[in-house]
């Protein structure tokens, strides 16, 4: 405890904010409190930090940033990359300090910092770094995080998310940074002008047909978060209807009051969002995450409103964008459907295939003009964002369903031709939710130990571990597949799950039924396997 409390100590004699400066006296004596602020810095994962808030090397705070922004600069310095830094922030708490003091830094350090206009969605960032010719961009968001967390996520100057070695080289240049009060500190740099968001709005206006049809009905929700303001430009200025919008959940509010975690996934935090979809007899309702990189659809079936899941909605927007001739690489990661491999094959089209998250996505290929993960994240305008983007692929939804609609038909009759042409490809995910990360180490050691020998009553006849490369663990029996991987963002276990179920004389429900069936089957058999209770 002595020395946890000297390190706490010398961590207090340095921490610029006052505020973190009294929460950590405060918890000097606590030895558990300490243990779990000071258990180690938070490191880079997915494109950067991301933890909770509070004071301490193991939290989302003043210092942190501080020793982050400045081990980037001078990573950018050595690597000889010229130009300004462009930073970003949504509503969260936090992040508009946490942004000047990225920009402070940057100026402090001879480089421009150019700060976006106030709290805007990730895609907006992630288009200004390549628009303004920028060496990086930082965008401070914990995304569907909840409302105690917070992060910095890092861009390069291609406006894609930084990935190995660039992460680790990053890592250590913050390590190296030595006292945070001798980090030289500037003005707050330049304020950018709305025209930015006019120029995102812009380019994304091209990712739809300027002929096509456009009577729709949209409810939408930016779920507290900061999507609203930048949607609605550019659904009105593409010419759709303006959206009905959640009044409970318009304005930016980082406790996020309506919901139990800010994100589409989440059971519940839809609810208000359907609701207004039936009060107000909307086509299609969308929701984005809080900082609108992610986009979640429903549709109104025969029997009410169904929520998609994302490889249902990432095969529509590829199918749709095949139809429409666009000819490219198509990709998707190893957790998403087999099926976009199936339609690709079909339509002569170039498939990629890569580990989780974006920053692997968009660096598919040179001729990438598609890119989606299951995890309600789509790329549908590589040349506009090299990112995952929730308002564009918003956008061409509207495209489809808008089209979809004059001619009598739903989202949910384009995925039951699809189930007609290439079998019925159902997903579903076993997402454990943990306290102690422990827990996720262990079960993937159990899975790993003893994996399954059938799937479904089904052979195994593949187990593909990709360790050391990635902690993902493939399990494949027939078409059945299990992928099971931690979170790289969340404290969570992730297992994703995939059956094909055939459509024999053309009845598609009856094979969705099957399907239920047999991945309610799956899920029980990989929690066994898995070790979970």
């Amino acid at each position: 405890m002595s020395d946890l409390r000297a390190e706490a100590e010398a961590w207090l004699a340095d921490d610029p904010d006052p505020a973190d400066r009294d929460e950590l006296r405060a918890v000097l004596d606590d030895h558990q409190e300490l243990r779990e602020r000071f258990a180690g810095p938070l490191t880079f994962g997915t494109a950067g930090l991301r933890g909770p808030l509070r004071a301490g090397p193991n939290g989302m705070n003043l210092a942190v940033v501080r020793g982050a922004a400045a081990g980037l600069v001078r990573w950018l310095a050595e690597a000889g990359v010229e130009g300004p830094l462009v930073v970003g922030y949504d509503a969260r708490h936090g992040s508009k300090a946490f942004a000047e003091e990225t920009a402070r830094v940057a100026q402090g350090a001879g480089r421009r910092a150019l700060v976006l206009p106030g709290p805007l969605p990730t895609p907006v960032l992630a288009f200004a770094v390549r628009h303004l010719g920028a060496a990086a961009g930082v965008m401070v968001t914990a995304s569907h995080n909840p409302p105690q967390d917070n992060g910095y996520k890092v861009y390069l100057g291609d406006g894609s998310q930084i990935v190995p070695p660039a992460d680790k080289e990053i890592e250590r240049a913050i390590r190296a940074v030595g006292p945070l009060r001798d980090v030289p500190l500037g003005d707050a740099g330049e304020t950018l002008g709305e025209d930015i968001v006019d120029a995102y709005v812009a380019g994304a206006l091209r990712t739809v047909q300027p002929d096509g049809p456009r009577d729709l009905v949209v409810a939408y929700t930016p779920m507290h978060g900061v999507g609203r303001d930048v949607f609605a430009a550019a659904v009105v200025a593409a010419g759709f209807p303006a959206p009905a919008v959640v009044a409970e959940q318009a304005e930016p509010d980082p406790d996020f009051p309506t919901v139990a975690f800010p994100n589409p996934e989440e059971p519940g935090a839809t609810d208000l969002l359907l609701a207004l979809a039936t009060a107000r007899g909307a086509d299609i309702a969308i929701a984005n995450d809080p900082d609108a990189d992610r986009c979640a659809v429903a549709y109104r079936g025969a029997d009410g409103w169904r929520l998609l899941r994302g490889d249902e909605v990432g095969v529509l927007l590829a199918d749709h964008l095949m139809r429409r001739g666009v000819k490219g690489r198509y990709a998707t990661t190893i957790v998403s459907s087999s099926l976009l491999s199936r339609m690709c094959e079909a339509h002569g089209a170039l498939y990629g295939e890569t580990l989780t998250g974006f920053k692997w996505i968009v660096r598919a290929g040179d001729d990438l003009v598609y890119g989606y993960e299951e995890a309600l994240g789509y790329c549908v305008a590589p040349g506009h964002v090299r990112d995952k983007d929730g308002i564009t692929a918003a956008l061409l939804v509207c495209e489809l369903a808008a089209g979809l609609k004059t001619q009598g038909r739903t989202l949910g009759d384009r995925l039951d031709e699809l189930a007609l042409c290439y079998g019925l490809h159902a997903t579903d995910q076993l997402s454990v939710r943990v306290d102690d990360l422990a827990d996720i180490a262990a079960a993937m050691a159990t899975i790993r130990r003893r994996p399954p020998v059938d799937l479904l009553d089904e052979p195994v006849h593949a187990v593909e571990d990709l360790l050391p490369g990635a902690d993902v663990l493939i399990v494949r029996a027939g078409t059945t597949r299990v992928v099971v991987r931690p979170s790289g963002t969340e404290p969570k276990l992730k297992a994703y799950l995939e059956v094909v179920e055939p459509v024999a004389d053309g009845d598609v429900a009856a094979a969705r039924e099957r399907a239920r069936a047999s991945l309610a089957a799956l899920r029980t058999q990989t929690a066994e396997a898995l070790g979970l209770p």
